[in-house]
């Protein structure tokens, strides 16, 4: 019987056996106490129990916790410090509609709640599903680990088990396997827990976090590389170009291929060398479901490897271990040979997930053959710990602002599941009004979101490119595309803490905040790393205002507007107006955020920068760390990584900001170095000293710029420590937001006569009452207010009264 490659064997098979002193077993049961917050239910008729990983589970040799176990010869009684598990043995888990805890019953210690078998679990804050395909701001939903209940069951009766080799396997029986959560508040435990039971999360290479381009479109190379010069032109990044079904060869009977189409691409591995060198990475649009050719170069082989005696189309068979074999030697390895870095599986159907979570698995897998490439694919979500194969794609969506509005719930739920490397058609993918506003709003979240993927159906005029729109658009969203590429050292570093203990990038408000997972105005608020906070703009500005009306959570604490500067104090709500080029991104005091400063000659270079710039809130002490290595290949793994710390002491009028080596490998980032640390909303300091190691720099480069203070260190060792301390008097600016300061600017915005301008200010920022104001403002329309103006201040004082 064949084997499936040895690369795709399942590495530490024995850790999804328990150990023996946590398992409590009958006849018919078996309980597993996994953690503090971590229980496996079993329940088999013919005493048969499941020691293999299967699709869910791959480790269950966790660290047995303490628990007391009290029983007789018909009940069990076990308790941790979280739960109290209470059993009558031998009975089915089951207890029926009456009372269904009457056999079965875990209750939260210090608590009231409890679970059972077939809770509802009414209070799930649920998790993405299957896709986004066809939405128009509707989603379906899956069961997520945020719960307010306070514990959250996962079943793992009927997937499929792993067999050694890799392959699949069913189990023999019918049989119950649950595993319950039981965390109370502490999330972080049950994440921790999860990611331990069901795999790490994957570090995603560097590249990834930069711009995507995808559009349905029949590229040749010439079209492709017109593509690049005017991304080029523009100063626009681009670090990932997708290619659609037709880089390969159509066929009139299927959609799927595996050989170049040569009348497009007469050289690919040229084609893909050249964009190597722009350092632009390619992923290919497959689908091996749709089956195999006979006009495919390699059918003869691939049928002669996989046993295969039929003629004509062949169907793929994904659980077929010689199928699999044939298929990746004879049509994926000569693609990987021509540099493909990586593939969009492009299979969909809602009713054949164990097929797609195969494809995603095998994929992601095989990449383990090649240590100089990193895992990554690009496939619709599996449903079962999806987070071990990102990036995980939400399908064809509709341009629309319901969409958008759609869009950082379904991230926010994707964190409720573990999974953060979630792509969406920037923009949105067909269908609709192409907007500019739209556009715009679309590029500010998708900058400010796991994965930016600027994506489209074919005609032209769905507009991605920004330079196709009209000059205000075309300037707002290339800055953002633009921020998105510096904010990659930020990002990166976020993405190995993901990596490496489970924090999520994005955190939903409601983590820290449950109530407000009722309240549609703020429940799509989400941490974005350590450091940011978003509020995303979902809604159509007031066109009269030219600002969008957006009304705002901010968690407890100082936050400052991260482009302007603007102080708010938090834990209150705020209304605000944001202009088409801004868009409402916090930073708490004491906040470090690394950027890469970029270089227009090599604009989509994703690498550890050579130039960087730090951004530091004043307010609070704090350390950053950066984390670096090469981006694309597994020797990380081995330990050729570069953490960095950026820390901030913070005193009043005395700050000091040290950049410094603290482990890993030299080698991993460009041996010289430049910096540009901007402490901001800070006055120029009476005193600037500037160590690089232990030699005091004579001059530094210092200047102020707006509100912030900046200072450069170029060209140093990136090893050698780097300090810079201010001192003065009164240098911190505290730059409060005045609503005030809002409203004069919509004032002068305005195209009406400058007489009129001033009798409006005197009225709203007048010491009346709100009812006196709204009189003068009716009385203006004798001076030539319209009404529709006189309207739009009406409202506006109704927002003044609120604040």
């Amino acid at each position: 019987m064949s084997s499936l490659k040895p690369h795709f064997s399942v590495p530490e098979y024995e850790g999804a056996i328990s150990h023996l002193n946590g398992i409590i077993r009958g006849e018919k049961y078996r309980i597993t106490i996994l953690s503090d917050v971590l229980v496996r239910l079993e329940y088999s008729e013919t005493g048969a129990f499941e020691d293999r990983p299967t699709e869910l589970v791959k480790f269950r040799a966790f660290d047995v916790p303490k628990f007391t176990k009290k029983e007789d010869n018909t009940h069990l009684v076990v308790s941790t410090k979280y739960f109290k598990l209470e059993y009558q043995k031998e009975m089915p888990f089951e207890g029926g509609k009456v009372t269904p805890d009457q056999y079965l019953k875990i209750s939260l210690n210090n608590t009231d709640k409890f679970w059972y078998y077939g809770h509802p679990e009414a209070r799930n804050f649920r998790a993405a599903g299957y896709s986004l395909d066809n939405a128009d701001g509707n989603a379906q939903y899956g069961r997520g680990l945020y719960s307010t209940d306070g514990f959250v069951s996962l079943d793992d009766s009927e997937n499929l088990i792993f067999n050694r080799d890799g392959s699949f396997g069913k189990r023999s029986d019918k049989r119950i396997d649950i595993y319950v959560f039981l965390y109370r508040r502490d999330f972080g435990l049950c994440l921790r827990d999860y990611f331990k039971l069901t795999g790490s999360p994957a570090l995603i290479p560097r590249y990834a976090l930069g711009v995507w381009w995808n559009k349905d479109f029949a590229y040749n190379t010439e079209s492709l590389e017109e593509l690049i010069w005017n991304f080029n032109k523009h100063k626009i990044p681009i670090s990932v170009i997708l290619l659609s079904k037709y880089w390969h060869i159509l066929y009139e009977e299927i959609e799927g291929g595996f050989t170049f189409n040569y009348n497009l691409f007469n050289n690919p591995k040229e084609l893909i060398r050249n964009l190597h060198k722009n350092n632009i990475r390619i992923g290919l649009n497959i689908n091996p479901m749709a089956g195999i050719h006979p006009d495919e170069l390699a059918y003869e082989r691939f049928k002669t490897k996989a046993g295969i005696t039929e003629e004509g189309i062949l169907p793929f068979n994904v659980f077929d271990k010689s199928v699999v074999n044939a298929y990746f030697d004879e049509f994926i390895k000569p693609l990987n040979d021509l540099g493909v870095d990586f593939y969009w599986i492009d299979y969909f159907n809602r009713n054949d997930l164990i097929t797609l979570r195969a494809l995603n698995h095998f994929h992601f897998t095989d990449y383990k053959k090649q240590e100089e490439k990193r895992s990554m694919i690009l496939s619709r979500n599996g449903m079962l710990a999806s987070h071990n194969y990102p990036v995980t794609y939400s399908g064809y969506t509709k341009v629309s602002w319901n969409n958008l509005d759609l869009v950082p719930e379904y991230n926010l739920t994707s964190s409720n599941i573990g999974v953060n490397w979630l792509s969406h058609d920037i923009g949105g993918y067909l269908d609709g009004v192409e907007d500019p506003e739209l556009y715009m709003r679309f590029v500010q979240l998708g900058c400010f979101s796991p994965i930016l993927r600027l994506s489209s159906a074919a005609s032209h005029y769905y507009k991605r490119e920004p330079w196709l729109w009209d000059a205000q658009t075309h300037a707002v969203a290339g800055d953002y595309l633009r921020l998105r590429h510096r904010l990659i050292p930020y990002l990166y570093s976020e993405a190995y803490k993901y990596y490496k203990t489970g924090l999520p990038i994005i955190q939903p408000v409601y983590y820290r905040y449950p109530e407000l997972y009722d309240e549609p105005l703020y429940k799509n608020e989400y941490y974005f790393g350590s450091e940011l906070f978003v509020a995303p703009i979902t809604r159509k500005k007031e066109p009269l205002m030219n600002r969008t009306i957006h009304r705002i959570f901010l968690p407890n604490g100082i936050w400052y507007d991260f482009k302007t500067g603007k102080k708010f104090v938090g834990g209150k709500r705020y209304v605000t107006f944001f202009k088409d080029e801004d868009y409402p991104v916090f930073a708490k005091k004491g906040t470090i955020v690394p950027m890469a400063i970029l270089d227009d000659e090599d604009i989509n270079n994703t690498k550890p920068p050579k130039k960087l710039e730090i951004h530091i809130f004043p307010g609070k002490s704090n350390t950053y760390k950066l984390y670096e290595d090469d981006g694309i290949s597994r020797l990380h793994e081995e330990g050729y990584f570069l953490i960095s710390d950026i820390d901030y002491s913070y005193q009043t009028n005395n700050f000091t900001a040290i950049i410094r080596p603290t482990e890993g490998k030299s080698g991993i980032v460009p041996k010289v170095r430049s910096y540009k640390v901007r402490f901001r909303n800070t006055r120029k300091p009476n005193e600037v000293i500037v160590f690089v190691g232990n030699e005091r720099q004579k001059e530094s480069n210092s200047y102020v710029d707006d509100n912030d203070f900046v200072v450069e260190v170029n060209d140093v060792s990136s090893v050698k420590q780097v300090s810079i301390n201010c001192k003065g008097s009164d240098i911190e600016i505290e730059a409060d937001r005045i609503i005030n300061d809002d409203i004069d600017t919509i004032i002068s915005d305005l195209k009406i006569k400058t007489s009129l301008k001033e009798e409006i200010a005197s009225v709203l920022f007048s010491d009346s009452e709100i009812k006196q104001k709204r009189i003068q403002i009716r009385k203006l329309k004798k001076r030539g207010l319209t009404g529709k103006h006189i309207r739009m201040f009406i409202k506006l004082l109704e927002y003044i009264a609120e604040f």
